[in-house]
């Protein structure tokens, strides 16, 4: 995702940046007062973003696990960073942080589809937000190198990098019981997501 900081006189308090940016359903960030604009994503990022969301949401849903949310949606993680992640999922327990244009606090998953351009923000600025802010699990999911990183919040507030098994799976720590199948990620076109929802026992 192409980001640019918008050319301002001053920075903005959160609470001005929602107010002006909230109602125009614009894919925006707010950090320490600026606002970074996404450009549109690319047709291979959407399809693969709605193919998980939808996996996910399915899962989250049949389960009654909690909510899954898709971008543009606003996730505030401290008082002077607001991201808008990819995907993110919130357990029931912890609904309460979910406010009517923003989410109050951090996600219990993050996923990010990783482009050329945010490769390194996606990596090292945003792993950096995640991580201190306690977001639980994180995805990487970057179709260009066909490489699927999954972090996993340890006991000492720092990452922890796990892979799919040596069958592709990768058995997610916060939506319990999901497993999701990496190779599905790489084909061309993506798998229909009704023989997907067969596969994971949904139908």
């Amino acid at each position: 995702m192409t980001r640019t900081t918008e050319a301002r006189p001053q920075t903005l308090t959160f609470e001005e940046f929602l107010a002006r940016y909230r109602d125009e359903d614009l894919w925006a960030e707010w950090v320490h007062g600026e606002v970074l604009v996404m450009s549109p994503a690319s047709a291979r990022h959407q399809m693969l973003a709605d193919f998980l969301t939808a996996l996910l949401r399915a899962f989250v849903e049949f389960h009654r696990l909690g909510v899954v949310l898709s971008a543009p949606f606003l996730m505030r993680l401290t008082r002077e960073i607001a991201r808008e992640p990819d995907i993110l999922f919130l357990r029931k327990e912890h609904l309460g942080r979910l406010k009517e244009t923003y989410l109050d606090g951090p996600a219990d998953l993050v996923v990010e589809i990783v482009s050329s351009e945010s490769r390194l923000r996606d990596r090292g600025e945003k792993f950096a937000e995640y991580e201190m802010a306690g977001v639980p699990e994180y995805w990487l999911i970057d179709p260009e190198l066909q490489r699927a990183d999954f972090y996993v919040l340890a006991p000492d507030g720092r990452y922890e990098h796990r892979r799919a098994d040596a069958q592709g799976y990768y058995t997610a720590a916060v939506v319990s019981g999901f497993r999701l199948y990496v190779p599905w990620l790489w084909q061309d076109p993506l798998p229909p997501i009704l023989e997907v929802l067969r596969a994971i026992g949904l139908m």
